[in-house]
């Protein structure tokens, strides 16, 4: 069996052929990375292809389902990826072969402890979904309920593990060769990414995200989520109620009439608005794969809950600020608001990214989305981000991409669609409800409830202090700002000082031996040792005005 580092660079060696069969031998060139891909052909010669972000999802694309997922990722950083990039990465699609039956039967034969006969009356072996990481069967259980069971690849997580360890190599390796990224942070960026696709590999977190979805939508008809059937949910098999609908991708809108296509793409954008303003939790990827129509277009079903978001209280209450002042036309505020949600940019350019938003702004209030191209809005606010190297907070990455996908689903089932129109509402209900008088005074009470125990708690942290500062277990440091230049000119002066007392105790000594010393050879009439003190404290004192009048300060 081949060792990890034989296979390690096995891989590599893969990928960086791959890299420059896709046009990229070019990167290797610039950034001084062929000693370490000694078999790389180089054949790259365009140094900046018009086409880089088409190319570079193909190479991905080729890589295999880590890499995939990986620009997935990337597709949602406009702060640390090109807009042309963006825009191509944001195809990539979980579009991958399916694994053979006898995988699935062996899976489920591990995780349930029984045969695939034994756990179903019926399984369908041909799969309705495929993905990167596990795909979908149908299924009929003993009660005669359908469901739709998921099933984990056998050798996902291993190939997983070991595509994550390269990316961390790669995150290294940019750091130390490539400059043209050291505004950002390689090796977090992975981590980012590695704890994203591992909290996937346990299907038992999504069943659990599928259940608080179920309890938020509990009084709503027009929204289905399935249920967790937990006796079968295993870490690798995740089995939910069938939805029996259309996928929202497979739906023939030329069938319906404009009021129902409307209906249709204001619900699903209803839904996720309750989502974000109401419940904090919200579907991270509702792409038209991932939504059932239902009924006829009365009500719509969820799947898929591995990527989610979260927002606190008090996220919600920024994000609540920030959309009533953009559907209230106060531009001049979205900078301060965008700074509340932790958005990070540089100061000196504060109000060129004012004047950015209010040209973005204003070209695209009130316009219809029939009028416009979304990927041109999508495009040039992606171009502000990364021109002025913004830092985009991460819990609020998949909301931005949440909201994205979410206006080219309505774009795409209805062309007047606009999310602002449907949030516009939710934003203000949720801003009143908030300053409620039942919401301040539970608000109050909360805080009063949070004072009261900090007070209680005064005393002992005040006695904690004292007694550590009586035992010298706190050191209290002072930074003065130019006391280094005036220690280093007190220690010149205090030099000087010295040299000079040195040269008048050389004078007077000298004088002293050449007064009262009869015997011992004599220079000039001197005394030897008279003339040698008068000789080496001239030196000294020659040196000493010597270096007073360099300073300029005789």
């Amino acid at each position: 069996m081949a060792s990890p580092a034989t296979r390690n660079i096995g891989r590599l060696s893969e990928i960086a052929q791959v890299a420059v069969r896709h046009g990229f031998g070019y990167f290797f060139e610039r950034h001084r990375l062929t000693d370490l891909f000694p078999w790389v052909n180089r054949d790259g010669s365009e140094e900046t292809p018009s086409d880089r972000g088409r190319r570079l999802r193909e190479m991905l694309d080729e890589l295999g389902p880590t890499f995939v997922k990986f620009g997935q990722l990337l597709s949602t950083r406009p702060d640390i990826v090109p807009p042309d990039i963006v825009v191509e990465l944001q195809k990539l699609q979980d579009d991958v072969r399916p694994i053979p039956f006898a995988d699935v039967e062996r899976v489920i034969r591990e995780e349930l402890g029984v045969t695939i006969e034994q756990a179903f009356l019926e399984f369908d072996q041909q799969p309705t979904a495929a993905a990167s990481i596990g795909q979908v069967h149908h299924a009929l259980l003993p009660n005669g309920e359908r469901v739709a069971v998921k099933v984990q690849r056998p050798n996902a997580p291993r190939q997983i593990e070991s595509d994550i360890a390269l990316l961390f190599q790669a995150a290294r390796l940019a750091k130390e060769r490539v400059r043209a990224l050291d505004f950002i942070d390689a090796e977090q960026v992975v981590d980012e990414f590695a704890r994203s696709i591992r909290s996937e590999l346990d299907y038992r977190a999504e069943a659990r995200n599928a259940e608080a979805f179920r309890r938020n939508f509990a009084g709503r008809e027009d929204v289905k989520i399935p249920r967790v059937y937990w006796t079968y949910t295993r870490e690798r098999l995740l089995v939910l109620e069938l939805l029996e609908g259309t996928q929202l991708a497979d739906l023939d809108t030329e069938a319906l009439t404009p009021a129902e296509r409307r209906d249709l793409a204001y619900r699903i954008a209803e839904t996720w608005m309750a989502m974000i303003f109401r419940h904090g939790f919200f579907h991270g990827d509702p792409h038209p794969a991932n939504i059932f129509v239902l009924d006829g277009g009365a009500a719509i079903g969820l799947v898929d809950f591995g990527q989610v978001g979260k927002l606190t209280d008090d996220d919600m209450s920024k994000l609540t600020r920030l959309f009533i002042d953009a559907t209230n036309e106060r531009v001049d505020l979205l900078p301060r608001r965008l700074a509340e949600l932790g958005v990070r940019y540089p100061r000196d350019r504060e109000e060129e990214f004012g004047e950015e938003l209010r040209e973005v702004y204003y070209r695209y209030y009130g316009v219809s989305l029939a009028e416009i191209d979304p990927l041109q809005v999508i495009r040039e606010a992606f171009e502000v981000i990364y021109r002025l190297n913004l830092r985009l907070p991460t819990r609020f990455v998949m909301l931005d991409k949440a909201i994205a996908t979410l206006a080219s689903v309505g774009t795409e089932l209805y062309p007047d669609f606009n999310v602002f129109e449907v949030a516009k509402p939710y934003a203000r209900n949720l801003m009143l409800e908030r300053f409620s008088p039942e919401r301040v005074l539970s608000r109050a009470r909360k805080e009063s409830s949070e004072l009261a125990r900090i007070a209680a708690t005064l005393p002992h942290q005040v006695h904690d202090v004292l007694e550590e500062l009586r035992d010298g277990q706190i050191d209290v440091g002072f930074v003065h700002k130019g006391l280094d230049d005036f220690m280093h000119k007190v220690d010149v002066a205090f030099n000087r000082l010295v040299v000079a007392l040195i040269v008048v105790g050389g004078l007077i000594g000298s004088s002293l031996i050449g007064i009262f010393a009869t015997h011992g050879p004599f220079v000039f009439g001197v005394n030897f040792l008279s003339f040698i003190g008068f000789l080496l404290s001239g030196a000294l004192g020659v040196w000493l005005l010597w270096g007073v009048i360099r300073s300029g300060r005789l």
